[in-house]
């Protein structure tokens, strides 16, 4: 993220490539949210992307089940793969509670993701708070080293300190960039992947690129294959320029894709009411 020292966020926008995506993926939400069922039947589309969306954040975490099957159920305790779909529903259901909170106090928004997707499933002094020197980190999808507590707390610090300061960061950047910090940091000792994804989609719920909440990036992350976000990831871990405008278009294409999903909602939905 060192960039430059007055707005790090928006000079990453100025990285090769990168103002494409942010355009592209604007006139993507443009689109969806200008078809007509938008108009009369927007809640609906909502409910189905806000599913879908934990849907597509649990496979990435190694639940990756049909998304009937998730509709279905309504117990989610049990086997481990339960356990993260649960989590993965709870979370996209918190996600609009905190938009406020989120510009004032980003950390606090974390520690409340966090406990709402733990769910019982780490000690309980270990939920809601950045993990301590030595304690363990269960991400499996992530194996890059673990950033030492130490680090772990300089960064959060200097991730909330640009998100209170605002700035003229495209919605996309800044959420590409609260989405890879989080992974590379794992700042709690688990679900970092869920919380990180829950993360960008505040971001961009608040940031008025996706108001209504209906470009589920999590469809489009697990679209695209665990292979490929792990591989993109890698180049926000690089912090070069090419590896960062790589992430930052792999979110984006993410969102593109979330926004083809409800896209194909608004149209069933309209084939129905015909």
């Amino acid at each position: 993220m060192s960039t430059t020292p007055s707005d790090p966020l928006a000079a990453l926008g100025d990285l090769p490539g990168v103002a494409d995506a942010v355009d592209s993926v604007r006139k993507a939400v443009d689109r969806v949210y200008g078809h007509r069922v938008m108009r009369r039947r927007s809640n609906e589309v909502t409910a189905e992307a806000a599913l879908r969306g934990a849907r597509g954040s649990a496979a990435l975490s190694g639940a990756d089940w049909n998304l009937e099957e998730v509709r279905r159920r309504t117990d989610f305790s049990g086997e481990d793969e339960a356990r993260i779909i649960g989590a993965a529903l709870r979370l996209t259901a918190e996600a609009g509670q905190l938009l406020s909170i989120w510009r004032q106090s980003p950390l606090r928004v974390l520690a409340r993701l966090h406990l709402v997707a733990a769910g019982g499933a780490t000690p309980d002094d270990a939920v809601g708070r950045p993990r301590l020197a030595g304690e363990p980190v269960d991400e499996p999808l992530i194996e890059a080293p673990v950033p030492s507590a130490d680090e772990v707390s300089g960064r959060l610090e200097g991730l909330s300190k640009l998100i209170i300061a605002g700035g003229s960061a495209p919605a996309l950047v800044t959420a590409s960039v609260v989405h890879g910090e989080l992974l590379a940091l794992r700042p709690f000792g688990s679900r970092n992947g869920l919380v990180a994804r829950t993360a960008e989609r505040i971001v961009l719920i608040g940031s008025g690129l996706d108001p209504k909440s209906i470009c589920p990036a999590e469809v489009g992350h697990a679209e695209q294959g665990r292979a490929a976000y792990v591989a993109a990831f890698e180049g926000y871990l690089s912090g070069s320029p090419e590896g960062m405008a790589a992430w930052i278009a792999h979110c984006g294409r993410s969102v593109e894709l979330g926004v083809r999903e409800s896209t194909a909602v608004c149209e069933a939905l309209q084939r129905g009411a015909a």
